[in-house]
């Protein structure tokens, strides 16, 4: 599983940072990613991470789509901020989410972490769901999933996982930063002609 875990690492990594530079490869890249990580995660039994690998994969090839067509006029779509109450869906979603999984897991399997597991997963599929929208809020979402992912995998021992979501926070910041500056330049006032 090492291997394995090795080759997940950098493709997730590479593909996380081409979503960082709006880089449109990042979906299919990370299409790849999500099947070798379903693997892993299986092994170390985190059941809703492994579940989740299956709704990244849709997840990327929407995002795939949306990004190349999602936009005004059926075209690229740009760098947006969420709406008042997407932010509140997103929360309400995000606990609801994680605690009837956790309770699912606790009850019908041998899960390990079940809740800390559940509530990571929900929240992820709620980021990955903003990045495919090209929400801004989304890096921020990251941020704070990614800090608690790497206490979660240093405590189940899988520290290249840990590693790699440790990297992960340095990409959100920058996916942050990028996707701001995107936001504020179609959002800056074109110079008009002089005449």
């Amino acid at each position: 599983m090492d291997l394995l875990e090795a080759v997940a690492v950098v493709l997730t990594l590479v593909a996380v940072y081409l979503t960082a530079r709006e880089v449109i490869w990042c979906w299919p890249l990370g299409m790849v990613s999500v099947v070798l990580y379903a693997l892993v995660f299986y092994h170390a039994r985190l059941y809703a991470d492994m579940g989740l690998q299956g709704l990244y994969f849709a997840l990327a090839a929407y995002g795939w789509w949306a990004w190349l067509h999602g936009g005004a006029g059926h075209g690229e779509l740009e760098v947006s901020l969420a709406t008042p109450a997407m932010r509140v869906g997103v929360v309400v979603a995000g606990a609801l989410g994680g605690v009837l999984l956790g309770g699912l897991l606790t009850r019908y399997t041998n899960a390990s972490l079940p809740f800390m597991d559940s509530l990571l997963t929900s929240f992820s599929i709620a980021g990955q769901w903003m990045q495919t929208r090209k929400l801004l809020e989304s890096w921020l979402l990251w941020l704070a999933v990614d800090v608690l992912y790497v206490g979660m995998f240093l405590f189940k021992k899988l520290y290249l996982t840990a590693g790699l979501y440790a990297v992960f926070l340095v990409l959100a910041a920058m996916g942050f930063a990028h996707w701001r500056r995107s936001l504020r330049h179609r959002r800056a006032p074109t110079p008009q002609a002089v005449s």
